[in-house]
């Protein structure tokens, strides 16, 4: 259960509905994370469809802010999901996997390897973090779990484990790669270059690759992941997220505002930006796809 959704439940339980309460609403959807501009164009649908349909009773204006949030957010909704078994194209299937420290990359690795194994295919995990023996070594037990290789170098840089990686996975007719890389900010330049070389180091190897570039988000981060997001997206081209740690704890409106921002985004500025699936636990299951609707009923009711 979000945050917001406990926050909410007192307000619903109200049974008269006037213009305090629509500015209460107002206030907790802005608190918790769902941003401005999204919390005013709710807002607004809401006060337009109690005057049109006069509705009075806040339970009945909880279905009408579910219906207006999953409508908002399925455009963050892949048309075809790359996780789901149908939507492998190619092998292997090279996916990049980015973020800042602390955002939960090689857990989600771990969780996607598993995923994919319970799909039937077969996986090769790269330790692409040059800078952090613990993740190398975190990312060997994750291998250890879901009983497959990992590709890693005590020394040397990315581009060349990536490259080892792909003429593995190549050779061995591997239907997955999944390349964890170290943690950065966007606004570190000499790790946002590495990343570029690493893409072109894979390209080189496989044309249209890396297939899925990947973003892990932290779902607590609030604004500074919209930052995240946007400036990763400008300087490498991002196909999709995976949004973590939405747990009991978060307050869960990250996903919503970050709607309007991709939404601002040139369209000739790589490619269109999804929402992959949510992080809500530590076990290997807890990869949840991402859906609109389901994602609107949880943050609500």
């Amino acid at each position: 259960m979000f945050g917001l959704r406990k926050t909410l439940s007192s307000l619903f339980t109200r049974h008269r509905v006037d213009e305090a309460w629509f500015d209460h609403l107002e206030e907790l959807l802005i608190k918790a994370d769902v941003g401005v501009a999204t919390s005013t164009f709710l807002i607004t649908s809401l006060r337009k469809s109690a005057k049109e349909h006069a509705i009075t009773n806040s339970e009945d204006l909880k279905a009408v802010l579910v219906s207006e949030l999953s409508h908002h957010l399925s455009d963050l909704e892949p048309p075809e999901n790359p996780l789901n078994p149908s939507a492998i194209h190619a092998k292997p299937e090279v996916w990049l996997i980015v973020g800042v420290n602390g955002a939960g990359k090689t857990t989600s690795i771990g969780k996607l390897c598993h995923h994919f194994q319970a799909q039937g295919k077969s996986v090769l995990l790269a330790a692409g973090d040059t800078f952090r023996a613990a993740a190398r070594n975190q990312l060997k037990e994750w291998g250890e779990r879901n009983q497959v290789q990992v590709l890693s170098q005590e020394s040397g840089d990315a581009g060349a484990i990536a490259h080892d990686a792909i003429q593995a996975a190549l050779s061995r007719q591997v239907d997955i790669v999944l390349i964890d890389t170290a943690g950065r900010l966007a606004t570190q330049t000499n790790l946002m270059e590495e990343l570029k070389k690493v893409k072109r180091v894979i390209s080189k190897l496989i044309p249209d690759a890396p297939h899925q570039m990947v973003l892990v988000l932290d779902g607590n981060t609030g604004q500074n992941g919209i930052a995240q997001v946007l400036a990763f997206r400008n300087a490498i081209g991002l196909h999709g997220l995976i949004v973590t740690k939405l747990d009991g704890t978060a307050k869960g409106g990250v996903i919503c505002a970050l709607r309007n921002e991709l939404e601002k985004t040139p369209k000739n500025q790589g490619p269109k930006t999804y929402v992959y699936a949510l992080g809500k636990g530590e076990q290997l299951g807890d990869l949840e796809l991402f859906s609109a609707q389901a994602y609107a009923k949880e943050l609500v009711e």
